[in-house]
């Protein structure tokens, strides 16, 4: 019997629904998982997605995007193939695809987030364990080294920066990617602090969440202080939300004297942290970290596993070790995803040397499910 997903040049294809999901070319019909650039490309036919992100994916594409929007549990037929969308927990309307079709069910991910400490990401819903045969995941944070500390630890470190900034009067850039990572840290650092403004490419993307019900704070853009002087005092103690491409930017120079700092995965490297050229890193991810991988895998029941971004062959090895069916399926997934491309750090080396403390202290896939809550029914 053939896979319900197969790899195509076009990307993940359903041969029995006659559907793609999160092609990286244009297709006569593509379901979404969310509005990160590496999973939602222009240009398709008809797009199905979740309805909550429907703000957010037409803030990207294009106002006339093609969408059809679904409610989160909610199915649709298509060629005798049952589609439903489950919560990723990664950005807002973020989901997994599940498909079900002759006795089976297989699940896509997209990208998700789950840690060790079993929190959430506040601006969107929460993961969703969906049982399924097969599950296909995300790795991009799949080594052993990255495990996500409490939110509230990072967020009183972020808090702690732009405190002792604002004290010197001194505006803090915070560079973190415009969909999603601002958003969640709008959402969590603590406002009273000062004045918070955005980048122009943030600011839509606030828009977006907040027309979705998620509070966040007043986030004016520099574009909307005219007078010289009006800025100036605006800035001073100020937070500052931009994208990484205001790095060194003459835009960033408009900011005067400023501390800097990255908020992101990979900053648990020490040497991405070097090569940003910041002040400050901050370890911050909308991605799932290994434990959380492991957790999330776990939770499927699933026997079989296919690896599609990120560190594959670590992740295929070890889920091989522990006696399911894994494979990997090379995509174009990751140019963007909440989190970019992986520095040189997490190298070939680098996972060989992850690889030799797999056997040393970490847990198996039957340890791990049975701290897990029952998953959802297939």
């Amino acid at each position: 019997m053939q896979d319900l997903v197969i790899l195509r040049p076009q990307g993940l294809y359903c041969p029995a629904g006659d559907f793609y999901i999160d092609p990286w070319r244009p297709v006569h019909r593509a379901v979404i998982t969310h509005a990160h650039a590496d999973h939602a490309r222009a240009g398709h036919g008809h797009v199905l997605a979740t309805a909550v992100s429907a703000g957010v994916l037409r803030s990207r594409l294009g106002a006339a995007l093609p969408l059809q929007g679904l409610a989160y549990g909610e199915a649709v037929h298509h060629h005798g193939v049952r589609i439903s969308l489950h919560p990723a927990g990664h950005v807002l309307g973020s989901a997994q695809v599940r498909l079900q079709h002759g006795g089976r069910v297989w699940v896509a991910s997209g990208d998700y987030y789950l840690s060790a400490v079993d929190e959430t990401n506040p601006t969107c819903e929460p993961f969703e364990p969906v049982r399924c045969d097969c599950f296909i995941t995300e790795s991009t944070f799949g080594l052993p080294i990255y495990r996500w500390q409490p939110q509230a630890a990072v967020f009183a470190e972020i808090d702690a920066w732009w405190r002792a900034n604002a004290a010197a009067g001194r505006p803090s850039l915070l560079m973190a990617y415009s969909f999603g990572k601002a958003q969640r840290l709008l959402a969590g650092v603590d406002a009273s602090i000062g004045s918070i403004i955005v980048h122009g490419a943030v600011a839509p993307l606030n828009a977006a969440y907040r027309a979705a019900g998620v509070p966040l704070p007043e986030t004016p853009t520099l574009a909307e202080f005219a007078d010289p002087q009006h800025l100036a005092a605006a800035l001073r103690g100020a937070l500052v939300v931009a994208p990484p491409a205001v790095h060194a930017s003459a835009w960033a120079r408009k900011l005067g004297d400023f501390s800097d700092g990255f908020a992101s995965g990979w900053m648990q490297l020490r040497g991405a942290r070097r090569r940003q050229g910041v002040d400050r890193g901050f370890v911050l991810s909308d991605h799932a970290d290994w434990p959380g991988l492991q957790r999330a895998i776990a939770a499927t029941g699933a026997e079989r596993v296919i690896v599609t971004h990120g560190q594959e062959a670590v992740m295929v090895r070890w889920l091989q070790e522990q006696g399911l069916q894994a494979e990997s399926f090379r995509t174009e997934y990751g140019t963007e995803g909440g989190e970019g491309p992986a520095p040189a750090d997490a190298s070939a080396s680098t996972a060989d040397a992850d690889l030799a403390t797999l056997a040393a202290g970490t847990p198996t896939l039957a340890d791990t499910a049975a701290g897990e809550a029952a998953a959802g029914p297939a």
